[in-house]
Protein backbone atom coordinates (compact mmCIF):
# COMPACT_ATOMS: atom_id res chain seq x y z
CA UNK A 1 0.00 0.00 0.00
CA UNK A 2 1.52 3.80 -0.83
CA UNK A 3 0.88 5.17 2.41
CA UNK A 4 2.75 8.37 0.89
CA UNK A 5 -0.19 9.13 -2.10
CA UNK A 6 -2.91 8.60 0.89
CA UNK A 7 -2.19 11.81 3.05
CA UNK A 8 -4.04 14.46 1.43
CA UNK A 9 -7.64 14.24 2.67
CA UNK A 10 -8.87 15.83 -1.10
CA UNK A 11 -7.11 13.36 -2.92
CA UNK A 12 -8.63 10.19 -1.20
CA UNK A 13 -12.44 9.89 -0.59
CA UNK A 14 -14.78 11.20 2.47
CA UNK A 15 -14.63 9.19 5.73
CA UNK A 16 -15.95 5.82 4.72
CA UNK A 17 -12.61 5.44 2.46
CA UNK A 18 -10.28 6.47 5.59
CA UNK A 19 -12.21 3.96 7.42
CA UNK A 20 -11.42 0.87 4.52
CA UNK A 21 -7.44 2.30 4.67
CA UNK A 22 -7.75 1.91 8.76
CA UNK A 23 -9.25 -1.85 8.57
CA UNK A 24 -6.64 -2.63 6.06
CA UNK A 25 -3.94 -2.14 8.97
CA UNK A 26 -5.39 -4.36 11.91
CA UNK A 27 -4.00 -7.42 11.51
CA UNK A 28 -0.09 -4.79 11.47
CA UNK A 29 -1.52 -2.81 14.50
CA UNK A 30 -2.14 -6.25 16.29
CA UNK A 31 1.12 -8.07 15.14
CA UNK A 32 3.09 -4.59 16.93
CA UNK A 33 1.02 -4.83 20.16
CA UNK A 34 3.71 -7.05 21.65
CA UNK A 35 6.34 -4.10 20.76
CA UNK A 36 4.58 -1.36 21.94
CA UNK A 37 4.16 -3.01 25.49
CA UNK A 38 7.77 -3.51 25.19
CA UNK A 39 8.85 0.19 24.18
CA UNK A 40 5.68 1.46 26.55
CA UNK A 41 4.92 3.84 23.69
CA UNK A 42 3.60 3.26 20.26
CA UNK A 43 5.89 2.56 17.57
CA UNK A 44 6.39 5.05 15.37
CA UNK A 45 5.70 3.39 12.20
CA UNK A 46 1.86 2.59 13.64
CA UNK A 47 1.78 6.44 14.20
CA UNK A 48 2.97 7.19 10.47
CA UNK A 49 0.31 4.69 8.76
CA UNK A 50 -2.35 6.00 10.54
CA UNK A 51 -1.58 9.40 9.86
CA UNK A 52 -1.59 8.20 5.98
CA UNK A 53 -4.68 6.95 6.40
CA UNK A 54 -6.44 10.03 7.04
CA UNK A 55 -8.01 9.08 10.82
CA UNK A 56 -6.33 12.17 12.47
CA UNK A 57 -8.33 14.48 10.13
CA UNK A 58 -11.53 13.19 11.03
CA UNK A 59 -12.77 15.58 13.05
CA UNK A 60 -10.55 18.59 11.77
CA UNK A 61 -11.98 21.62 10.11
CA UNK A 62 -12.00 21.48 6.37
CA UNK A 63 -10.59 24.91 6.56
CA UNK A 64 -7.75 23.26 7.71
CA UNK A 65 -7.10 19.88 5.60
CA UNK A 66 -9.66 18.05 7.67
CA UNK A 67 -12.98 16.00 6.83
CA UNK A 68 -15.09 17.42 9.33
CA UNK A 69 -16.88 13.83 9.65
CA UNK A 70 -19.55 12.33 11.58
CA UNK A 71 -18.31 11.51 14.76
CA UNK A 72 -20.03 8.17 14.65
CA UNK A 73 -17.26 7.70 11.77
CA UNK A 74 -14.86 8.70 13.88
CA UNK A 75 -15.92 6.48 16.93
CA UNK A 76 -16.23 3.22 14.74
CA UNK A 77 -12.56 3.68 13.17
CA UNK A 78 -11.98 4.06 16.71
CA UNK A 79 -13.34 0.64 18.08
CA UNK A 80 -11.95 -1.33 15.18
CA UNK A 81 -8.38 -0.21 15.56
CA UNK A 82 -9.29 -1.12 19.81
CA UNK A 83 -10.18 -4.75 18.38
CA UNK A 84 -6.68 -5.07 17.22
CA UNK A 85 -4.87 -3.48 19.70
CA UNK A 86 -6.18 -1.50 22.80
CA UNK A 87 -3.07 0.40 23.36
CA UNK A 88 -3.41 1.49 19.48
CA UNK A 89 -6.95 2.46 19.79
CA UNK A 90 -6.58 4.18 23.18
CA UNK A 91 -3.81 6.96 21.57
CA UNK A 92 -6.21 6.82 17.91
CA UNK A 93 -9.01 7.67 20.17
CA UNK A 94 -7.96 10.06 22.24
CA UNK A 95 -4.91 12.32 19.78
CA UNK A 96 -7.73 12.16 17.44
CA UNK A 97 -10.19 13.90 19.37
CA UNK A 98 -8.47 17.12 19.73
CA UNK A 99 -8.83 18.75 16.51
CA UNK A 100 -12.40 18.93 17.65
CA UNK A 101 -11.63 21.04 20.75
CA UNK A 102 -9.11 22.75 18.29
CA UNK A 103 -11.33 23.87 16.02
CA UNK A 104 -13.37 25.85 19.29
CA UNK A 105 -10.59 27.68 19.76
CA UNK A 106 -9.91 31.36 18.38
CA UNK A 107 -9.38 31.28 14.68
CA UNK A 108 -5.60 32.54 15.69
CA UNK A 109 -4.85 29.69 17.54
CA UNK A 110 -6.27 27.37 14.71
CA UNK A 111 -3.45 29.14 12.38
CA UNK A 112 -0.72 28.65 14.98
CA UNK A 113 -1.89 24.96 15.56
CA UNK A 114 -2.35 23.98 11.72
CA UNK A 115 -1.07 26.76 9.35
CA UNK A 116 1.80 25.85 8.63
CA UNK A 117 1.27 22.08 9.04
CA UNK A 118 -1.84 20.65 9.16
CA UNK A 119 -0.88 16.78 10.23
CA UNK A 120 0.34 18.46 13.74
CA UNK A 121 -1.11 16.03 16.20
CA UNK A 122 -2.05 17.02 19.85
CA UNK A 123 -1.75 15.42 23.00
CA UNK A 124 -3.50 16.08 26.46
CA UNK A 125 -4.06 16.19 30.26
CA UNK A 126 -7.63 17.63 31.36
CA UNK A 127 -7.22 17.36 35.05
CA UNK A 128 -6.79 20.63 36.46
CA UNK A 129 -3.35 19.61 38.06
CA UNK A 130 -2.26 23.21 37.04
CA UNK A 131 -2.46 26.78 38.27
CA UNK A 132 -2.59 29.27 35.90
CA UNK A 133 -2.57 33.45 37.41
CA UNK A 134 -3.82 36.10 35.23
CA UNK A 135 -1.44 38.70 33.89
CA UNK A 136 -1.72 41.34 31.30
CA UNK A 137 -2.57 39.77 27.61
CA UNK A 138 -3.17 36.41 29.39
CA UNK A 139 -2.25 34.18 31.73
CA UNK A 140 1.12 32.11 33.12
CA UNK A 141 0.84 28.74 33.55
CA UNK A 142 2.66 26.20 35.49
CA UNK A 143 2.11 22.51 37.01
CA UNK A 144 2.48 19.08 36.31
CA UNK A 145 0.14 16.60 34.51
CA UNK A 146 -0.21 12.77 34.10
CA UNK A 147 -1.79 10.45 31.72
CA UNK A 148 -1.01 12.48 28.76
CA UNK A 149 -1.13 9.37 26.05
CA UNK A 150 0.51 9.95 22.74
CA UNK A 151 2.66 12.75 23.95
CA UNK A 152 5.64 11.55 22.60
CA UNK A 153 4.19 11.86 18.98
CA UNK A 154 2.60 15.24 19.09
CA UNK A 155 3.95 18.55 18.87
CA UNK A 156 1.02 20.93 21.41
CA UNK A 157 -0.54 20.07 24.25
CA UNK A 158 -3.83 20.75 25.59
CA UNK A 159 -3.75 21.27 29.49
CA UNK A 160 -6.58 22.17 32.15
CA UNK A 161 -6.03 24.31 35.03
CA UNK A 162 -7.50 26.39 37.60
CA UNK A 163 -7.31 30.15 37.03
CA UNK A 164 -6.62 32.45 39.96
CA UNK A 165 -6.58 36.18 40.56
CA UNK A 166 -4.26 38.51 42.21
CA UNK A 167 -5.52 37.26 45.96
CA UNK A 168 -5.26 33.74 44.83
CA UNK A 169 -8.82 33.24 44.31
CA UNK A 170 -9.81 30.35 41.87
CA UNK A 171 -12.04 32.42 38.88
CA UNK A 172 -11.75 29.90 36.30
CA UNK A 173 -11.10 26.51 34.67
CA UNK A 174 -9.52 26.75 31.58
CA UNK A 175 -8.28 24.71 28.73
CA UNK A 176 -4.28 26.16 27.50
CA UNK A 177 -2.85 25.09 24.17
CA UNK A 178 0.78 24.81 24.56
CA UNK A 179 3.81 23.82 21.46
CA UNK A 180 5.57 21.13 22.21
CA UNK A 181 8.88 23.41 23.32
CA UNK A 182 6.95 25.04 25.48
CA UNK A 183 6.72 21.66 27.60
CA UNK A 184 9.01 18.92 28.79
CA UNK A 185 7.40 15.30 28.49
CA UNK A 186 8.38 13.11 32.30
CA UNK A 187 8.58 9.26 31.18
CA UNK A 188 6.98 7.52 34.29
CA UNK A 189 4.85 5.13 32.25
CA UNK A 190 5.18 2.13 34.36
CA UNK A 191 1.84 0.31 34.01
CA UNK A 192 0.58 -3.02 33.50
CA UNK A 193 -2.55 -2.71 31.33
CA UNK A 194 -2.53 0.36 27.80
CA UNK A 195 1.78 -0.16 28.48
CA UNK A 196 2.08 1.16 24.67
CA UNK A 197 0.24 4.22 25.38
CA UNK A 198 3.34 6.21 26.32
CA UNK A 199 0.77 8.19 28.54
CA UNK A 200 3.45 10.08 30.66
CA UNK A 201 3.36 13.33 32.38
CA UNK A 202 4.04 17.05 31.34
CA UNK A 203 5.38 19.50 33.06
CA UNK A 204 5.59 23.35 32.44
CA UNK A 205 7.28 25.93 34.47
CA UNK A 206 5.98 29.94 34.04
CA UNK A 207 4.71 29.93 30.72
CA UNK A 208 3.13 32.45 29.33
CA UNK A 209 -0.37 32.13 27.29
CA UNK A 210 -2.08 34.47 25.74
CA UNK A 211 -5.79 34.68 25.97
CA UNK A 212 -6.80 33.44 22.60
CA UNK A 213 -4.89 29.75 23.06
CA UNK A 214 -7.10 29.05 25.97
CA UNK A 215 -10.70 28.29 26.54
CA UNK A 216 -13.09 28.72 29.45
CA UNK A 217 -14.95 25.02 30.56
CA UNK A 218 -17.48 27.18 31.57
CA UNK A 219 -18.12 28.25 27.73
CA UNK A 220 -17.19 24.23 26.40
CA UNK A 221 -19.91 23.62 28.31
CA UNK A 222 -22.75 25.44 27.02
CA UNK A 223 -21.51 24.24 23.35
CA UNK A 224 -19.69 27.79 22.96
CA UNK A 225 -16.71 28.37 21.59
CA UNK A 226 -14.80 31.61 19.10
CA UNK A 227 -13.77 28.73 16.53
CA UNK A 228 -17.38 28.63 15.97
CA UNK A 229 -17.41 31.69 14.02
CA UNK A 230 -15.02 29.92 11.39
CA UNK A 231 -16.18 26.34 11.76
CA UNK A 232 -20.02 26.30 11.34
CA UNK A 233 -20.37 22.80 10.98
CA UNK A 234 -22.79 21.11 13.41
CA UNK A 235 -20.53 18.62 14.68
CA UNK A 236 -18.75 22.07 16.47
CA UNK A 237 -21.75 22.60 18.39
CA UNK A 238 -21.83 19.12 20.15
CA UNK A 239 -21.11 19.01 23.47
CA UNK A 240 -17.88 18.64 25.29
CA UNK A 241 -18.26 16.21 27.71
CA UNK A 242 -20.39 13.97 25.11
CA UNK A 243 -17.90 14.13 22.42
CA UNK A 244 -14.52 13.20 24.98
CA UNK A 245 -16.15 10.40 27.42
CA UNK A 246 -17.90 8.70 23.91
CA UNK A 247 -13.79 9.02 23.14
CA UNK A 248 -13.01 6.98 26.23
CA UNK A 249 -16.29 4.32 26.42
CA UNK A 250 -15.88 3.50 22.36
CA UNK A 251 -11.80 1.79 22.85
CA UNK A 252 -12.86 0.04 25.53
CA UNK A 253 -15.79 -1.17 23.38
CA UNK A 254 -13.53 -2.30 20.63
CA UNK A 255 -11.55 -4.23 23.00
CA UNK A 256 -14.74 -6.35 23.96
CA UNK A 257 -15.32 -6.90 20.11
CA UNK A 258 -11.67 -8.03 19.60
CA UNK A 259 -11.84 -10.29 22.73
CA UNK A 260 -15.41 -11.80 21.73
CA UNK A 261 -13.86 -12.72 17.96
CA UNK A 262 -11.05 -14.29 19.27
CA UNK A 263 -12.83 -16.26 22.23
CA UNK A 264 -15.20 -17.91 19.62
CA UNK A 265 -12.02 -18.74 17.19
CA UNK A 266 -10.25 -20.12 20.10
CA UNK A 267 -12.90 -22.18 21.58
CA UNK A 268 -14.18 -23.74 18.07
CA UNK A 269 -10.58 -25.28 18.05
CA UNK A 270 -10.05 -25.99 21.42
CA UNK A 271 -10.46 -29.44 23.20
CA UNK A 272 -10.77 -29.58 26.79
CA UNK A 273 -8.55 -32.20 28.52
CA UNK A 274 -10.03 -32.33 32.14
CA UNK A 275 -13.43 -33.22 30.39
CA UNK A 276 -12.42 -36.32 28.03
CA UNK A 277 -11.19 -33.74 25.04
CA UNK A 278 -14.62 -32.39 24.90
CA UNK A 279 -15.03 -29.72 22.15
CA UNK A 280 -14.63 -26.48 24.36
CA UNK A 281 -17.80 -24.64 21.63
CA UNK A 282 -20.31 -27.72 22.61
CA UNK A 283 -20.44 -26.77 26.45
CA UNK A 284 -23.76 -25.64 26.96
CA UNK A 285 -22.72 -23.19 29.56
CA UNK A 286 -20.38 -21.56 26.98
CA UNK A 287 -22.53 -20.90 24.54
CA UNK A 288 -24.77 -18.86 27.24
CA UNK A 289 -21.96 -17.21 28.16
CA UNK A 290 -21.12 -16.25 25.05
CA UNK A 291 -24.51 -15.17 24.65
CA UNK A 292 -24.42 -12.59 27.67
CA UNK A 293 -20.85 -10.80 26.51
CA UNK A 294 -22.38 -10.21 22.78
CA UNK A 295 -25.57 -8.71 23.84
CA UNK A 296 -23.42 -6.51 26.80
CA UNK A 297 -21.05 -5.59 23.58
CA UNK A 298 -23.97 -4.79 21.26
CA UNK A 299 -26.15 -2.57 23.99
CA UNK A 300 -23.05 -0.58 24.75
CA UNK A 301 -22.14 0.25 20.96
CA UNK A 302 -26.18 0.78 20.28
CA UNK A 303 -26.81 3.06 22.75
CA UNK A 304 -23.76 5.39 22.54
CA UNK A 305 -24.40 5.80 18.74
CA UNK A 306 -28.15 6.17 19.33
CA UNK A 307 -27.14 9.13 22.08
CA UNK A 308 -24.98 10.76 19.84
CA UNK A 309 -27.61 10.73 16.89
CA UNK A 310 -30.20 12.07 19.28
CA UNK A 311 -27.65 14.84 19.92
CA UNK A 312 -27.24 15.35 16.35
CA UNK A 313 -30.58 15.81 15.61
CA UNK A 314 -31.10 18.56 18.32
CA UNK A 315 -28.13 20.56 16.46
CA UNK A 316 -29.54 20.08 13.29
CA UNK A 317 -32.92 21.71 14.09
CA UNK A 318 -31.22 24.81 15.43
CA UNK A 319 -32.52 23.71 19.04
CA UNK A 320 -30.33 23.52 22.46
CA UNK A 321 -29.48 19.83 23.71
CA UNK A 322 -32.02 18.93 26.72
CA UNK A 323 -30.04 18.82 29.50
CA UNK A 324 -31.87 15.13 30.33
CA UNK A 325 -30.08 14.14 26.80
CA UNK A 326 -26.82 15.35 27.35
CA UNK A 327 -26.97 13.15 31.20
CA UNK A 328 -28.34 10.16 29.76
CA UNK A 329 -24.78 10.25 27.27
CA UNK A 330 -22.98 10.33 30.31
CA UNK A 331 -25.14 7.69 32.12
CA UNK A 332 -25.06 5.31 28.88
CA UNK A 333 -21.17 5.56 28.54
CA UNK A 334 -20.19 4.81 32.18
CA UNK A 335 -22.55 2.22 31.77
CA UNK A 336 -21.08 0.93 28.08
CA UNK A 337 -17.93 0.68 29.56
CA UNK A 338 -18.86 -1.64 32.40
CA UNK A 339 -20.30 -3.90 29.97
CA UNK A 340 -17.37 -3.86 27.69
CA UNK A 341 -15.25 -4.65 30.90
CA UNK A 342 -17.76 -7.28 31.72
CA UNK A 343 -17.90 -8.58 28.54
CA UNK A 344 -14.73 -8.99 28.28
CA UNK A 345 -14.32 -10.73 32.06
CA UNK A 346 -16.64 -13.10 31.11
CA UNK A 347 -14.94 -14.29 27.71
CA UNK A 348 -11.62 -14.61 29.60
CA UNK A 349 -12.78 -16.22 32.55
CA UNK A 350 -14.07 -18.98 30.03
CA UNK A 351 -10.88 -19.21 27.05
CA UNK A 352 -8.97 -20.89 29.73
CA UNK A 353 -5.86 -21.65 30.79
CA UNK A 354 -3.75 -21.16 27.43
CA UNK A 355 -5.27 -17.19 27.63
CA UNK A 356 -2.82 -16.06 30.25
CA UNK A 357 0.50 -16.87 28.64
CA UNK A 358 2.87 -14.24 27.95
CA UNK A 359 2.16 -12.15 24.49
CA UNK A 360 -1.51 -13.77 23.69
CA UNK A 361 -3.85 -11.35 22.27
CA UNK A 362 -6.27 -12.20 25.06
CA UNK A 363 -4.33 -11.17 28.35
CA UNK A 364 -3.04 -8.24 26.58
CA UNK A 365 -6.47 -6.91 25.70
CA UNK A 366 -8.10 -7.70 29.27
CA UNK A 367 -5.03 -5.51 30.85
CA UNK A 368 -5.94 -2.77 28.68
CA UNK A 369 -9.09 -2.82 29.28
CA UNK A 370 -8.95 -3.11 33.25
CA UNK A 371 -6.52 0.01 32.49
CA UNK A 372 -9.08 2.13 30.52
CA UNK A 373 -12.14 1.08 32.83
CA UNK A 374 -10.03 3.29 35.67
CA UNK A 375 -9.90 6.85 33.18
CA UNK A 376 -11.89 9.17 35.51
CA UNK A 377 -14.58 9.45 32.50
CA UNK A 378 -15.61 5.72 33.36
CA UNK A 379 -16.29 7.10 37.32
CA UNK A 380 -19.74 5.41 37.20
CA UNK A 381 -20.84 6.61 40.74
CA UNK A 382 -20.82 10.31 40.06
CA UNK A 383 -22.70 9.90 36.68
CA UNK A 384 -25.65 8.00 37.55
CA UNK A 385 -26.09 10.11 40.46
CA UNK A 386 -26.47 13.31 38.21
CA UNK A 387 -29.03 11.98 36.18
CA UNK A 388 -30.83 9.93 39.07
CA UNK A 389 -31.20 13.47 40.74
CA UNK A 390 -32.11 15.35 37.42
CA UNK A 391 -34.67 12.75 37.16
CA UNK A 392 -35.59 13.55 40.45
CA UNK A 393 -35.81 17.49 39.63
CA UNK A 394 -32.80 18.42 41.18
CA UNK A 395 -31.22 21.37 39.90
CA UNK A 396 -27.67 19.94 37.52
CA UNK A 397 -24.93 22.48 36.43
CA UNK A 398 -24.99 21.83 32.66
CA UNK A 399 -21.30 23.27 32.58
CA UNK A 400 -20.08 19.70 33.84
CA UNK A 401 -22.01 17.91 30.77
Amino acid sequence: MDHEAQAAPAATGGAAAVLERVRELLPVFRERAEEGDRLRVLPDASVKELADTGFFRLLQPRRYGGYEADPIDFYTAVRDIASADGSTGWVASVVGVHPWQVALFSDEAQQAVWGEDDATRLSSSYAPTGRARVVDGGFVLSGRWSFSSGADHCGWALLGALVQDAEGAVVDFRTFLLPREQYEIVDVWNVVGLRGTGSNDIVVDEVFVPLAFTLSMGDTGQCKGPGQEVNTAELYRLPFHSIFTSTIAAPLIGMARGVYAEHVEMQQNRRRAAYLGERASLDPFAAVRLARASSEIDAAWALLTANLREEQDHVARGEQIPLEVRLRVRRDQVLGSERAIEAIDTLFEASGGRALADGTYLQRQWRNAHAGRVHAANDPERALQMYGAQQFGHTIDPGMY
